[in-house]
């Protein structure tokens, strides 16, 4: 290559002309965070374009979870689609059959020739989001599970101890009747009612969701979750709710704003709910084990996870994957993932971000932080506690939720309407298996 000379290295300096540089490859990502999440999200995306000069990544909000994967269907099925697109766990099948729309995550590292060790991630993390061989198909972005907060000052007003035990519905409900008689207007509110009191109480309770290991195990899978242990929580919720004891908020975490604002006192929610209160929240608060019923041999069990993970799309040139790639394994540094879990409250993907965190001393300060991951790793996973693999869920869960507020607003008793829901999602279920037959 021939030398620019000095006149005109000097001339385009004078005159304002721009030397040829190389461009930047843009990676595209579709999330649905907003709010404390979106913009620690940002900052993720900010620290690694900074870091370097070969990728760009470009973070965009499609919407909430359903709406962002609505949007990522369409925009492939046009071509339109991004490198990236954030899709929540429910939506696993759905990617899964989505037969040459996306390219396995273990794919794109292998290709790259970055490094990449599976065994370097939490199996309880990423269980949800792998092979039977234990090839990742997705990265684990944000996993979360749902635990119990605590409004402690609540709790005082109403003349209880604010450490009592919480541990299992059976001392909750003495504790919503004390803050029931004592005016407190939200006793009970809960965030994403079939994750934490159907999908997630299943699980820790160690009893089936639906058939063929909760979907492991094929498509050919049927919905149980109308069992004698479901029916009798929903039945309990469903009194308190009539009591004045619960109170129902919404489908996602409309519920979120009133424990953030001082005014429920007890409130199942995402672990990852802990970056919002810690932000927020004006009162002393504290973060318990989700309750379990006592009277229920197996239990507790485990926790599932929720949250969403990173799906790379296919139909991009080659030579771009290698920023996916790139992008990939700076979230997975144990630096840049304990962070991500000490500021969201999101479980670490990966053993060296747990261990950072834990010789941080991050939950020796900051009590409680540590029960998520505890939850859901201190029993071995069985066949009805590691996960949902069931498709068309976001549709499921639709029915979950129109059946269990009959149940709240006292239309319909538990058994009826958790019948209701398996018999209108067995027919979605059917539908599903038809199609990725």
């Amino acid at each position: 290559m021939k030398r620019l000379s000095m006149s005109v290295l000097a001339f385009a300096a004078a005159t304002g002309l721009a030397m040829p540089v190389q461009a930047q490859t843009e990676i595209q990502w579709w999330h649905a965070f907003t709010g404390r999440l979106g913009e620690l999200l940002d900052a993720q995306v900010a620290q690694f374009n900074a870091g370097q000069s070969d990728y760009k990544v470009v973070a965009s909000h499609k919407g909430n979870y359903s709406e962002t994967l609505n949007a990522g269907i369409a925009a492939f099925r046009a071509g339109e689609q991004p490198h990236l697109m954030q899709v929540f766990e429910v939506g696993t099948a759905t990617m899964m059959a989505a037969k040459g729309a996306v390219r396995p995550v273990y794919q794109v590292m292998a290709d790259s020739g970055l490094p990449f060790d599976k065994d370097a991630y939490i199996a309880a993390v990423t269980g949800y989001y792998t092979t039977s061989d234990g090839d990742m198909l997705s990265f684990p972005y944000n996993a979360s599970t749902p635990v119990l907060y605590v409004n402690r000052d609540k709790l005082t007003e109403a003349g209880i101890d604010p450490d009592t035990d919480l541990s299992t519905w059976e001392k909750v409900g003495p504790v919503l009747d004390t803050l029931k008689a004592a005016g407190v207007s939200c006793p009970l509110a809960t965030a994403w009612q079939s994750w934490v009191h159907l999908e997630g109480f299943s699980a820790y309770h160690d009893v089936p969701f639906a058939t063929k290991a909760n979907g492991f195990d094929g498509f050919d899978t049927e919905l149980v979750f109308n069992g004698p242990v479901q029916v009798a929580h929903v039945a309990q919720m469903g009194q308190w709710a009539k009591d004045g004891k619960f109170i129902y908020g919404g489908r996602r975490n409309e519920s979120g704003a009133n424990f953030r604002g001082g005014e429920c006192a007890l409130f199942t929610e995402s672990s990852a709910g802990y970056a919002g209160v810690k932000k927020e929240a004006t009162f002393a608060w504290d973060i318990r084990n989700l309750p379990y019923w006592d009277n229920v041999d197996a239990a507790p069990q485990n926790t599932i996870i929720g949250g969403a993970s990173l799906w790379v799309m296919e139909g991009k040139p080659e030579a771009e994957y290698k920023g996916v790639a790139a992008f990939l394994d700076f979230l997975s540094s144990a630096e840049v993932q304990a962070q991500w879990h000490q500021d969201t409250g999101y479980l670490p993907a990966t053993t060296a971000a747990s261990d950072l965190t834990q010789s941080q001393g991050f939950y020796a300060a900051n009590p409680g932080t540590e029960i998520a991951g505890i939850q859901m790793t201190g029993k071995p996973p069985t066949a009805n506690s590691k996960g949902l693999r069931l498709g068309s869920f976001d549709q499921i869960r639709t029915i979950i939720d129109e059946e269990l507020e009959a149940v709240w607003a006292g239309d319909k008793d538990a058994q009826t309407a958790l019948d209701s829901a398996v018999e209108r999602g067995n027919v979605l279920l059917r539908r599903f298996e038809q199609a990725n037959k």
